[in-house]
């Protein structure tokens, strides 16, 4: 056993309240600040997956944002989107894009206790149309103030939190969406995988560290 007694309960805990059923797609946030935001608040309301699309070429986790919340949110980078929005159709989830247009509904009229996946865009041009042609519903957070638009991160969370409120008035947090297998393979991969790998990688550092000016 890599960590202590106390931090394997936390994570079972943690692993509990996990919504396999709620997820979250980036669609090209490019701002590490942002998608860090994001992924710390889908740690903090239980959400497991966290899908993206990215084409820049900066890092984009901030771990001074994200407070180590990056180690117990499983983000995946998406190459082929529409690949992607097909194989969640499929499985049953029904898509919800932040979107204004004439068709947008109030983010709170969503049923978010059935299988969702919640998809937020660029902060510049939001979310792309290819996507848009996936997305059972559009949705906005209705703004009454000068300014028509939040912080995608901010608009995120918002979204995310009515989703966990629907959900646990519907005692969803109460009874774990993972299996015991499912969860037996994470509580492995936290507690003894991303340990090793984060050793080698530390060890790794020192060796580099050691090496006379020129690598020799």
């Amino acid at each position: 056993m890599l960590i202590t007694e106390g931090r394997l309960e936390r994570i079972k805990k943690v692993l509990e309240k996990r919504q396999k059923d709620l997820q979250v797609f980036s669609d090209n946030i490019t701002n590490p600040h942002n998608f860090s935001a994001i992924l710390r608040t889908c740690d903090a309301v239980g959400v497991l997956n966290l899908y993206y699309t990215y084409y820049g070429e900066e890092e984009l986790i901030n771990q001074q944002i994200t407070m180590g919340s990056h180690k117990w949110v499983f983000y995946r980078k998406v190459e082929d989107r529409e690949t992607f929005l097909k194989k969640k159709k499929e499985e049953g989830y029904q898509i919800v894009a932040t979107y204004l247009s004439d068709s947008s509904i109030h983010f709170r009229e969503v049923d978010y206790t059935v299988p969702t996946l919640i998809v937020v865009g660029n902060e510049i041009e939001g979310v792309d149309r290819q996507v848009l042609e996936y997305a059972d519903k559009q949705i906005v957070i209705p703004m009454y103030g000068m300014a028509q638009s939040l912080n995608v991160s901010v608009a995120t969370g918002i979204i995310l939190y009515e989703a966990q409120r629907q959900r646990e008035e519907k005692g969803m947090y109460d009874r774990p969406t993972l299996s015991q297998e499912e969860m037996e393979r994470i509580i492995k991969k936290w507690s003894v995988d991303d340990v090793i790998s984060q050793k080698k990688m530390e060890s790794s550092l020192k060796q580099f560290k050691k090496l006379p000016e020129g690598g020799k």
